[in-house]
C-alpha cells in the first residue's frame, strides 16, 4: 500500500509540474503563474520600489526660488555604468520583475496569458525610471504597448513613456502622445479618473514649463490641481500654479493660489503652507497694501513654535519689510537673524549676505561690504551668472577700499596740516583727555572683576568641608550656585565691605578698594599714547611731501568718481567725489575728465540745467580741448586729425603690427592717463593688453583681459574682453606640449639673442635665398619676436621633423650658404605653444642637444 501510495504522490506532482508549463495555456497554468508572480516577486518587488520612491523623497530638497517639479526627483547626472543602480531597492525591485517576467511569463501562440506579465513590465521600466535609467525604462513602457494592446495598463504606460521622454528632453514628442491620450478621453475611446487626468496634466504643465512655456503650461496645471485627489499633491500642484501665475506677472491670481495651499494647512505639508505665506509676500504693495497687518501676519508666523524649522525664511521676509520701508537698521538685525538660524538653503543665505553688503556699501562702509560679498559667494554655485557678477563686485570693491582709505587718510592728514599750531594743540589735547578717561575706566573694571573672581574663589574654596556639594548636601554652603546667588545679593544691598566689626554702619559703605585708590596714574603717566605731542610730532610739515598727499588724495577722489559711475552705476556717489574733487582745485589734468563726466552723468540724468553748466564750462574755459571739440562737434570723425587719439592709436597700432611691443605698452600708458575719462581709454587699454600677451605671455595677457573686463565692463572692448577672458582662452591655457606624432607640419628655429638684430635680419635674407634656390615653394622664413631678449629666425613648411633636421644640415654643408648657427625642429602646434606661453626653455629641455 505504502508504496502505491508514494507512486501516487509522485504521478500527481509530475501531472501539476506538467500542467504548470509555461508553454501551455491551461487554466491551472494560467491561474498558478498568475498567483505566484503577483504575490511573490511582484509583491517583492513593489515593496523595495515604495522604499525606493520613500528614499529620494526623503532627499530631496525643493528649491522654491524656482518654479518647483512635479515629481520629487533629484536624479544624479552623472550616468552610471551598464548594470550599475544608483539605488539599491530600485536594482531589487528590477530584479524582482525580471524574474516574475522569466519565470511566470504564459507566452503561448504570440499572445501573453499571464495578466500579471504587464504589471511585470510596469514596474520594470518604474524602477529604471526612478534609477535614472530613462532609455531601458522607455523599452519596458514600449513593450507593453507593442505586445500587450488589450492591457490595462496601456494608459499607464503611455503616461511613463511621456515622462521618460521629458526627462530626456523630448518634451515634443511627450506632448503629442499625452494630448492623443485626452483627445482619446474626449472622445470616449479610453476612460480615466481624476487621479489619472491629473497626472496627466501636471506631466504636461511640467514638459511646457521646460521649454519656457509657462502661458501654455498654467490651464494644464489648474486642471491637475483641481482633480488631484492627494492632499500632498494638491498642495504642491496649487503652489506651482501660483509661482507659474507669478511668472506671467498676474500677482493676484497667484496670490488665490498661494491661498488655497495655506488653506489646506495641516492636510498637506507644512513646507508648502510656509512657503506660500512667503511667496505671497514677496507681492506684498507696499504702496497700496495694510503695512500694519501684514507685519502683524510676519510676526505670528515666527512666533508660531511649529514654523521654528523655517524661521530663516520668516525673519528674511520680515527683514525685506522693513528694508522696504528703510528702516535699514531693524532689517539688519533680522537678516542676521536669519543668517543666524544656518539655513540649508544655500539661495536664501547669498540673498541675506548680498543684502547686508549692499547696505554696507550704500552706507560706504567698504571693507565691510567686501567681507559680506565673500560670504555671498560661498553661497552661490560657482561658475553661474550670479556668481561671476558678484566676484566682479567684490574685486571692484578692492579698488573701492583702496581709493576711499587713501581719500580719507589723506584728507584728515591735510586738514591737521591745514591746522595752526594752537589749533592742532587744542583738537590733540581734547582727543587725549578722552583716552585718559577710557584708560581710567577701563582699569576701574578690570580691577573690580579680578576682585570679583577672587571673592569667587574664596566663596568656593570655604563652602564647606570638602568643598561645595560633597556627598550631594544640600547645606546652602556646599551649593556653589546658591553661594553666588547669596554673594551677589549681598553686594547689591550692602557693595564691598572689609571683614571687621560694626561692618554694617553707614561710614563702612566704601568698597574694599575705591575707585581713587585704583586710578591707573601709573599707566597713564609717562605713556606717550596720552602725549598731544605725540601726534602732533607726526604731521607734516615739508610741503612737498604735503603736495604729494594733496596729489594722491585728489587723483583717488578721481578714481573713486570713475569706479562708481563705469562698475557700480551709482551716479549719486560719482557725483559726490568728482564734484568734491573740483573743490579741491585739483591739477590740470583731473578737472577736464572730471568735469565731462558730470556732463555725461547729469545728461544721462536728463538734468539739462546741471549737463549744460559743465558743458557751456568745457567749451568756454577749456576751448582748446579735446573734450571742448567732443561736446562741439559730438559726430564729427576725428581719425585724420593728428591730434585726435583715433589718429593716434592708429599710428599705435601700426607699431604693434611691428613688432614693437615693449613700445606699445609704454605708450599706451601714456595714452590712457593722457586721455583719462574719454571713450578712447578702452581701446588703448585692449591694444596695451595684446601686446603684453605677445611680449610676456599666456599669464600676463589672462591678467591684462580681467582687468579690462573689470574695468570698463559696459564698453565695446570691455565685452570683447570678458568673451576672450571666457571663452577663447580656455582652448589655450593648456602648456602641455603636443606628442611628435601627431604633428603633420614642422619648422626649424634658429635662436638670436636681441643684441643679434643684424645677424638675425641676415640670416633670414641667406635662408629666404636658400628656399629660393631649391625652388621650394611650399617653404618659406620669418624673423619672429619672441621676448625682449630673444628672436627666432623660423623656416616654415617642413612636412617632418626629420626632414627639417636634413635641410639645416644640407644649408649647414652647402659651401654657398655655410649655415653653421644652431638650430632646432619643433612642430607648429608646439611653435604656437612656446610663443603663447614663453616656454622655449621648457620645450628644450624635453628636446635632444641641438644639432651643431
Amino acid at each position: 500500500m505504502k508504496g502505491i501510495y508514494k507512486t501516487t504522490l509522485f504521478l500527481l506532482a509530475v501531472i501539476v509540474l506538467a500542467a504548470c508549463s509555461r508553454k501551455k495555456n491551461t487554466f491551472l497554468s494560467r491561474n498558478y503563474h498568475a498567483v505566484t508572480a503577483e504575490y511573490n516577486a511582484l509583491y517583492n518587488g513593489n515593496l523595495a520600489f515604495e522604499d525606493g520612491k520613500e528614499e529620494l523623497a526623503t532627499g530631496y530638497r525643493d528649491n522654491y526660488w524656482e518654479i518647483l517639479p512635479v515629481e520629487r526627483l533629484d536624479l544624479d547626472e552623472n550616468s552610471t555604468l551598464p548594470g550599475e543602480s544608483k539605488n539599491p531597492n530600485f536594482n531589487r525591485a528590477e530584479e524582482k520583475a525580471a524574474k516574475a517576467i522569466q519565470k511566470h511569463s504564459v507566452y503561448v501562440n504570440n499572445k501573453e496569458h499571464n495578466p500579471q506579465t504587464d504589471e511585470a513590465y510596469m514596474l520594470l521600466g518604474k524602477s529604471r525610471y526612478f534609477d535614472g535609467r530613462f532609455i531601458p525604462s522607455l523599452d519596458a513602457f514600449n513593450f507593453i504597448l507593442d505586445r500587450y494592446p488589450t492591457s490595462n495598463n496601456i494608459t499607464n504606460a503611455n503616461v511613463w513613456k511621456a515622462k521618460a521622454n521629458i526627462r530626456l528632453d523630448n518634451e515634443e514628442v511627450a506632448l503629442e502622445s499625452l494630448q492623443e491620450l485626452l483627445e482619446d478621453v474626449e472622445r470616449e475611446k479610453i476612460e480615466m479618473d481624476e487621479e489619472e487626468l491629473a497626472d496627466v496634466a501636471a506631466i504636461m504643465a511640467e514638459a511646457y514649463v521646460k521649454m519656457d512655456s509657462i502661458a501654455e503650461a498654467l490651464p494644464y496645471m489648474k486642471i491637475a490641481s483641481e482633480n488631484v485627489q492627494k492632499n500632498e499633491l494638491k498642495g504642491r500642484y496649487n503652489y506651482i500654479k501660483g509661482q507659474l501665475y507669478n511668472r506671467i506677472g498676474e500677482r493676484d491670481s497667484a496670490n488665490m493660489a498661494f491661498d488655497q495651499v495655506i488653506e489646506l494647512n495641516r492636510k498637506s505639508p507644512r513646507v508648502y503652507m510656509i512657503n506660500a505665506y512667503i511667496a505671497k509676500a514677496r507681492n506684498f504693495d507696499y504702496d497700496n497694501e495694510d503695512k500694519t497687518a501684514f507685519l502683524e501676519l510676519l510676526n505670528e508666523l515666527a512666533e508660531n513654535r511649529e514654523n521654528r524649522p523655517f524661521l530663516d525664511k520668516i525673519y528674511n521676509q520680515i527683514g525685506e519689510y522693513y528694508y522696504n520701508l528703510d528702516s535699514i537698521q531693524t532689517a539688519v538685525g533680522y537678516y542676521n537673524k536669519s543668517i543666524k538660524e544656518n539655513s540649508p538653503d544655500k539661495i536664501l543665505q547669498s540673498k541675506n549676505y548680498e543684502t547686508l553688503a549692499i547696505i554696507n556699501f550704500d552706507a560706504t562702509n567698504y571693507k565691510t561690504a567686501g567681507a559680506y560679498y565673500d560670504s555671498t559667494l560661498t553661497n552661490l554655485e560657482v561658475n553661474t551668472k550670479k556668481h561671476r557678477r558678484i566676484t566682479k563686485k567684490r574685486e571692484n570693491l578692492d579698488d573701492v577700499i583702496k581709493y576711499e582709505d587713501i581719500a580719507t587718510e589723506n584728507d584728515s592728514i591735510i586738514r591737521f596740516a591745514n591746522m595752526s599750531e594752537a589749533e592742532q594743540l587744542a583738537y590733540f589735547t581734547d582727543y587725549t583727555a578722552k583716552l585718559k578717561e577710557k584708560a581710567i575706566a577701563d582699569s576701574i573694571a578690570q580691577v573690580k572683576q579680578q576682585q570679583s573672581i577672587a571673592n569667587n574663589e574664596f566663596y568656593t574654596k570655604n563652602a564647606g568641608p570638602g568643598g561645595p556639594n560633597e556627598n550631594n548636601s544640600t547645606f546652602y554652603f556646599y551649593n556653589s550656585t546658591t553661594v553666588a546667588y547669596g554673594k551677589q545679593q549681598f553686594q547689591k544691598v550692602w557693595g564691598d565691605r572689609e571683614l571687621e566689626d560694626n561692618w554694617r554702619r553707614s561710614e563702612k559703605q566704601t568698597s574694599l578698594i575705591t575707585e581713587e585708590e585704583i586710578k591707573p596714574v601709573e599707566v597713564i603717566t609717562g605713556n606717550k599714547r596720552f602725549d598731544p605731542q605725540t601726534y602732533i610730532a607726526e604731521i607734516p610739515t615739508d610741503q612737498k611731501v604735503i603736495d604729494s598727499l594733496v596729489g594722491d588724495r585728489d587723483f583717488a577722489y578721481y578714481q573713486l568718481g570713475l569706479i562708481y559711475k563705469e562698475k557700480f552705476k551709482e551716479n549719486g556717489l560719482a557725483i559726490e567725489r568728482l564734484e568734491k574733487l573740483l573743490t579741491f582745485n585739483p591739477e590740470e589734468r583731473l578737472i577736464l575728465p572730471s568735469k565731462y563726466n558730470l556732463y555725461k552723468i547729469y545728461n544721462e540724468q536728463e538734468n539739462e540745467s546741471l549737463a549744460s553748466k559743465y558743458k557751456n564750462d568745457i567749451i568756454t574755459n577749456h576751448p582748446d580741448s579735446r573734450y571742448a571739440e567732443i561736446l562741439r562737434n559730438p559726430n564729427t570723425a576725428l581719425a585724420t586729425d593728428e591730434s585726435s587719439p583715433e589718429f593716434k592709436y592708429k599710428q599705435l597700432y601700426k607699431d604693434f603690427e611691428a613688432s614693437k611691443y615693449e613700445y606699445v605698452i609704454e605708450q599706451s600708458d601714456n595714452y590712457i592717463s593722457q586721455y583719462t575719462g574719454t571713450e578712447i581709454v578702452p581701446k588703448f587699454e585692449i591694444l596695451k593688453a595684446t601686446a603684453i600677451g605677445r611680449q610676456q605671455g599666456f599669464e600676463a595677457y589672462k591678467k591684462a583681459l580681467n582687468f579690462i573686463a573689470l574695468n570698463y565692463p559696459n564698453s565695446e572692448e570691455g565685452e570683447q574682453a570678458e568673451f576672450i577672458y571666457g571663452k577663447t582662452l580656455r582652448t589655450i591655457e593648456s602648456s602641455d606640449f603636443v606628442p611628435d606624432e601627431e604633428a603633420k607640419k614642422w619648422k626649424v628655429v634658429y635662436k638670436f639673442d636681441s643684441t643679434e638684430t643684424e645677424a638675425a635680419q641676415e640670416l633670414k635674407d641667406k635662408l629666404v635665398e636658400a628656399i629660393d634656390a631649391y625652388r621650394y615653394t611650399n617653404m618659406s622664413a620669418s624673423l619672429d619676436y619672441y621676448t625682449p631678449e630673444t628672436k627666432l629666425v623660423v623656416i616654415h613648411g617642413l612636412n617632418t621633423k626629420t626632414g627639417g633636421r636634413n635641410f639645416a644640415q644640407v644649408l649647414k654643408e652647402n659651401k654657398e650658404f655655410k649655415i653653421k648657427k644652431p638650430s632646432f625642429e619643433i612642430s607648429t602646434p608646439n611653435y604656437k605653444i612656446i610663443q603663447i606661453h614663453k616656454n622655449l626653455d621648457a620645450y628644450l629641455n624635453t628636446e635632444k642637444e641641438p644639432v651643431e
